[in-house]
């Protein structure tokens, strides 16, 4: 196997030895490469030996000292992968994407369970998609942590759920990764009568086995109103949502009565559901599942005060709007309200927007759209001439389009307003908030 070079930075060394787009990297220190770990992990080190296959078949090399990074080497690959993405083989019955309605951008309907992916990013993975090859060489460059969705740890209720042969097998690679030491983040997308109650204790007992477990996340079962033909499902109800909290609750009271860490934590909508308060900060630990919805809330509300109470008060006047979804609406009205005190002559206004186009049931700001937006405000004109919107209801900073395709610039000239696109964390939100003036 080899991978075609897409282009080479000018000036290094591999473009210095004529190494050129379309070439091949062929291997590095007598390992094959076949895609971004292999990359990674092998061109690190005091002497390199690369191997390259030139457009015309002939061999060069090139021999280097020392490399500190992969980027030294200059060379870029027609996907960050250096191959094709691994799509999903499985057909969950709590699967988003298929609840997705026609019509959308091509991108959004791809599933992807690749493995390299959650070493990279973060992304979670189910582990079916895995080879033998696969398991052995994770161990053997002992990449960590791996963050699996894993759902349920009854083999024959995960190949229920996931409605893939291999589902309950490969739940035997979370042993074999914990072995070798690899940790591991598992996810648990709970969905209410099937894999929480009795199958959630046996969940948390079963990976608090696992002796390089590293934190457990249970997240209540997304639903959006384009169900048609799926599995029904329904959303939890407040009494089943606070049992998962108990339940997840009285499991850490065990590990941490036998001298063991805290490891799991129900996502910030199960407390939503549940009608009851967000923990305290130090409920969560060094937040281990942030980006999973677990513990965002209450960092958020900690951090941002935190900095409002650092920061000496002014007579500066501002006046903006802050657009959110349902989940945050009652967070961000009280930052606002905590900053509006103390900055006197500041006039903030939170829009907290119900999602038509998904349904009632989605609350996340990072899934409102475009139309959603504009069917809010041409009922509720905005009260200031900027509208702050969160970076999550973006394709990416680069990119200002909603899941829609809207465009950010469409919502400014429909409302005749100034937007101004806002980070997530609670310092960059706060820095926006003292600084954000009218132009």
């Amino acid at each position: 196997m080899a991978v075609t070079i897409f282009e080479v930075q000018k000036g290094t060394s591999c473009y210095k030895k004529g190494i050129r787009s379309g070439d091949r990297l062929l291997e590095i220190n007598g390992n094959e490469i076949n895609d971004v770990l292999d990359y990674r992990f092998y061109c690190e080190g005091e002497k390199l030996h690369i191997v390259f296959e030139k457009a015309t078949g002939s061999k060069k090399v090139l021999r280097l000292r020392h490399v500190d990074s992969p980027d030294e080497l200059g060379l870029t690959f027609e996907t960050y992968l250096m191959d094709r993405q691994r799509h999903c083989r499985n057909k969950c019955i709590f699967c988003f994407i298929d609840q997705l309605p026609p019509g959308l951008r091509p991108s959004l309907y791809f599933k992807d369970d690749d493995a390299r992916l959650s070493f990279l990013f973060g992304n979670y993975v189910t582990l079916t998609n895995l080879s033998e090859h696969d398991v052995e060489r994770i161990i053997r460059m002992h990449i960590s942590p791996i963050n699996a969705s894993v759902h349920t740890m009854d083999p024959a209720l995960r190949v229920e759920m996931m409605k893939n042969p291999r589902a309950g097998e490969s739940l035997a690679y979370l042993k074999r990764f914990s072995d070798a030491g690899i940790r591991i983040n598992a996810q648990l997308v709970l969905c209410p009568g099937i894999n929480d109650g009795p199958a959630l204790t046996y969940s948390l007992q079963k990976l608090s086995e696992l002796c390089s477990l590293q934190s457990i996340a249970a997240v209540p079962v997304g639903l959006t109103k384009y169900r048609e033909k799926l599995c029904p499902l329904r959303k939890f109800t407040a009494a089943e949502a606070a049992a998962v909290i108990d339940t997840i609750d009285a499991f850490n009271a065990v590990l941490e009565k036998e001298g063991r860490e805290k490891a799991a934590y129900p996502s910030d909508e199960f407390f939503q559901l549940a009608g009851r308060p967000l923990p305290p900060y130090s409920y969560y630990g060094d937040f281990p599942q942030l980006e999973n919805g677990v513990g965002m809330l209450t960092s958020m509300r900690t951090e941002f005060l935190s900095a409002l109470e650092e920061s000496p008060a002014d007579e500066k006047p501002r006046s903006f709007t802050l657009v959110t979804g349902i989940a945050a609406y009652d967070l961000q009205r009280e930052l606002a309200k905590a900053f509006c005190d103390k900055f006197s002559r500041s006039v903030i206004t939170v829009c907290g927007i119900e999602n038509d186009f998904f349904g009632p049931d989605v609350t996340v700001a990072g899934l409102l759209t475009g139309k959603d937006i504009l069917a809010y405000f041409s009922q509720h004109p905005p009260e200031s001439k900027i509208l702050v919107f969160p970076e999550v209801m973006f394709k990416s900073r680069t990119e200002l389009i909603f899941l829609d395709d809207v465009k950010l610039e469409d919502i400014e000239k429909e409302l005749s307003v100034r937007a101004v696109v806002a980070d997530c964390d609670a310092a960059a939100l706060f820095d926006l908030f003292l600084n954000l003036t009218e132009k």
